[in-house]
C-alpha cells in the first residue's frame, strides 16, 4: 500500500531535475557558460560564498562550542534564535537586515557616520546576507559534533596543564574537524544558492550583486536557455556538496 504513495514521491522529487537535464541546450553549452555575464555571475557568487563560509567558520564555531560545553541562563532561547534563520523565509531576513544595517538601519547609520561604512547593495552586503542564513547550517553542524565528541581528551589535556585555549586548539578541534568540514561545506552551498536575503539586501546590479540564482531569475524572462544553463551549474554545486557528504547522510543507516 505504500509503494505508490513513496513513487509519486520520489517522482514528484526527481521528474523536475530530470526535465532541467532534458531541456538543457547541450549543444551550446559551452559557448553559453564562457558568456562574459554568466562567468562574471559565477565569480561573484564563488567569491562571496566562500568570503560568506569564512565569516561563519570564524563565528559560528564558537558560537557553537558555547552552545553545546557552556551552561548558561537562556541557552534553550539562544539556540533557537540561532536556527530562526533556517524557518525565517529570505526575503524577510533581508527586510530584517535592512532594518538593522541599512543606511537609517538601528546599526547601519552609526556604521555610516563613524566608519563611512555602506553595507545595502553592495557586495560586503551580499556577503553579510548569505551568511545570515547560512551559519546556521555550520553552528547546528559543529554542535552536534561537539557534543558527540569524548570529552575525556580534553580533560586529560587540562590535566597535564595545557590551557583552555590550548586544548580547544590541539584538542577539541581535531576531534569536530569533520563536522566542522561538513558544517562548511553546508554553508558555502547554501550561501552559493541564497537569493531572497540577497535581492531584499543587497539587490541586483551586475557586476556587483548579481549572484548566480539572481542571474538566473532574470535570465528566465528572457533567455531561457541561459537560465538552464545556469541552473545547471548550481544543480552540479548540489550534486557535488552532497556526493562530498555521503558519508553522513547517504550512507548512513
Amino acid at each position: 500500500m505504500l509503494v505508490l504513495p513513496a513513487v509519486a514521491g520520489l517522482a514528484f522529487l526527481v521528474l523536475p531535475l530530470a526535465g532541467l537535464l532534458i531541456r538543457a541546450p547541450w549543444a551550446t553549452l559551452p559557448q553559453r557558460l564562457a558568456e562574459p555575464q554568466v562567468l562574471e555571475a559565477l565569480r561573484l557568487s564563488l567569491v562571496c560564498a566562500t568570503a560568506a563560509t569564512v565569516v561563519c567558520v570564524l563565528c559560528g564555531v564558537p558560537l557553537a562550542w558555547l552552545l553545546a560545553r557552556v551552561e548558561f541562563p537562556g541557552r534553550r532561547v539562544v539556540r533557537a534564535l540561532v536556527t530562526v534563520p533556517l524557518v525565517l523565509p529570505p526575503v524577510v531576513g533581508g527586510v530584517a537586515l535592512l532594518l538593522v544595517l541599512g543606511r537609517r538601519g538601528l546599526v547601519g547609520q552609526w556604521l555610516e557616520s563613524a566608519f563611512g561604512i555602506t553595507l545595502p547593495f553592495t557586495t560586503l552586503g551580499v556577503i553579510v546576507a548569505e551568511a545570515f542564513v547560512a551559519m546556521p547550517f555550520l553552528v547546528i553542524s559543529v554542535e552536534g559534533a561537539l557534543r558527540a565528541a569524548d570529552r575525556r581528551f580534553e580533560e586529560a589535556a587540562a590535566t597535564l596543564g595545557a590551557s583552555r585555549w590550548t586544548v580547544f586548539r590541539r584538542v577539541t578541534l581535531p576531534l569536530i574537524m569533520p563536522g566542522v568540514v561538513a558544517g562548511a561545506v553546508l554553508c558555502w552551498a547554501r550561501a552559493l544558492g541564497e537569493f531572497g536575503a540577497t535581492i531584499t539586501f543587497a539587490g541586483n546590479f551586475p557586476g556587483t550583486t548579481r549572484t548566480m540564482p539572481l542571474a538566473v531569475y532574470l535570465a528566465l524572462e528572457t533567455d531561457p536557455d541561459a537560465a538552464i544553463v545556469l541552473s545547471l551549474v548550481l544543480l552540479a554545486v548540489s550534486v557535488v556538496v552532497l556526493a562530498s557528504l555521503r558519508d553522513r547522510w547517504v550512507n548512513s543507516p
